[in-house]
């Protein structure tokens, strides 16, 4: 099950944007924490909400050292292996149930 399975997980402010490397056994708890900035830091102090992708494992163990290895790597090589599964930068939160990150810098009205 996805909520209770360790993995790691890459997420950006936006295609491009800054990116972010984390670790953890629920992804779906630790997504709605990032998401409402319920966790005060990196990813809420640079907007780093979207899902760019996630990788599963069946030990903690071997998703932290994942996530020690992408931490080494550099930014074009991050890149790189998000567009190998999503070249278009699709926030893989929604379709796990999350409502779409909205785009900074918007205003309503003129």
């Amino acid at each position: 099950m996805i909520d209770r399975q360790p993995c790691v997980y890459i997420l950006a402010s936006a295609p491009y944007g800054t990116l972010y490397i984390g670790v953890t056994s629920n992804l779906l708890g630790r997504l709605h924490e990032h998401r409402t900035s319920e966790i005060k830091g990196f990813t809420s102090r640079y907007h780093v909400h979207r899902l760019m992708r996630f990788e599963l494992f069946d030990t903690m163990e071997g998703a932290i050292e994942r996530e020690k290895q992408l931490k080494r790597w550099h930014r074009q090589w991050k890149i790189n292996l998000i567009e190998t599964d999503n070249p278009h930068w699709v926030d893989l939160a929604v379709p796990l149930g999350f409502d779409p990150v909205p785009p900074r810098g918007r205003r309503n009205g003129p």
